[in-house]
């Protein structure tokens, strides 16, 4: 099996490696599940290089820390991220730290598997360098100041109203400026608005 069809699903959630592991079988991954990260970082060393999907939170050792201690013993399992809805701070963090992708719950089987295609293409053709940097920094160079706040305010992982409250204005002015964010930076969901603006050296402001 070459390393681009082999996955590792990481999560304490029995329900969510199974359905997982079913769907990603049916697509022809060799798919082996782990109910922690303790568990997977003992058994990593040994394992063939694959695509690593893990839940950003979990009792023993969240996505975070095995994605760091991960790091710390240079091994490369490119990463992607599920997460609820209040997480997304989580996951920009994750994503800052090299992860392909975050999925927020509950995702659909369509969405989890073109994030899977791009992680594994990172296995077929590994680069240090992102291709796409400079045609992200062109399109943050489109947004106005107002959308550029409201940027800012996605990354931080707030809610349209309180980005509003922050920027003294109303929650329907924000979801005009964020369409006109996400029309602007060509991002069809805010995982990919969120890679093409760190892509573009854009930093969040909270960690």
């Amino acid at each position: 099996m070459s390393p681009e069809r082999c996955v590792y699903i990481v999560d304490d959630d029995e329900a969510v490696r199974d359905s997982l592991a079913v769907l990603l079988e049916s697509k022809a991954y060799a798919v082996r599940s782990f109910g922690s990260g303790p568990e997977f970082l003992e058994a990593a060393p040994s394992l063939p290089a694959g695509c690593l999907i893990v839940d950003i939170r979990m009792p023993e050792m969240d996505g975070l820390e095995l994605q760091q201690r991960l790091t710390e013993r240079t091994l490369d399992f490119p990463m992607i991220v599920i997460t609820g809805h209040g997480d997304v701070p989580l996951a920009v963090r994750a994503m800052k730290a090299g992860a392909v992708d975050f999925i927020e719950k509950p995702f659909a089987a369509d969405t989890i598997l073109d994030s899977l295609a791009a992680a594994c293409s990172r296995l077929a053709a590994p680069s240090t360098q992102d291709p796409a940097k400079g045609a992200a920094v062109s399109k943050l160079a489109l947004l106005s100041p107002r959308e550029r706040e409201v940027l800012d305010g996605l990354l931080a992982g707030l809610p349209n109203k309180s980005i509003a409250y922050d920027l003294e204005i109303s929650p329907r002015t924000v979801e005009i400026h964020r369409a006109r964010v996400m029309d602007k930076m060509g991002a069809r969901s805010l995982s990919e608005l969120i890679r093409l603006a760190l892509a573009a050296g854009v930093r969040p402001s909270t960690q």
